[in-house]
């Protein structure tokens, strides 16, 4: 998939395993791995596949952002950057067609 950044604190923040370690500290391997998940998967419905990952749909005030599991209460937080959204004929969001996002922050919101 290819991934675009919020911001560029965050880009270089992820750009090496060096970085990921000053910036996240414990959380360094589960992050690294997220982004190998990323990388990996050609499409949303693939990432979604991946079980450590837990990728999954926010709602309320995050609505339309989508998270990955870093840890027990941080998450990897990002959004569709298609325009427009990919739709099945149901009206839902065709995943398979899902190729590009954006990360928005590493959070813990609970």
């Amino acid at each position: 998939m290819k991934i675009e950044y919020q911001k560029n604190k965050l880009k270089k923040q992820l750009s090496s395993a060096s970085e990921i370690k000053r910036s996240f500290g414990v959380n360094a391997k589960r992050i690294s791995s997220r982004l190998d998940d990323i990388n990996a998967s050609p499409n949303l419905y693939v990432l979604m596949q991946i079980p450590a990952a837990n990728c999954h749909k926010l709602s309320g005030d995050r609505d339309g952002e989508w998270a990955l599991n870093i840890s027990a209460n941080h998450r990897m937080i990002f959004e569709i950057t298609h325009n427009p959204l990919p739709k099945n004929e149901d009206g839902s969001l065709d995943t398979k067609s899902v190729t590009d996002i954006c990360i928005n922050e590493i959070v813990d919101y609970h």
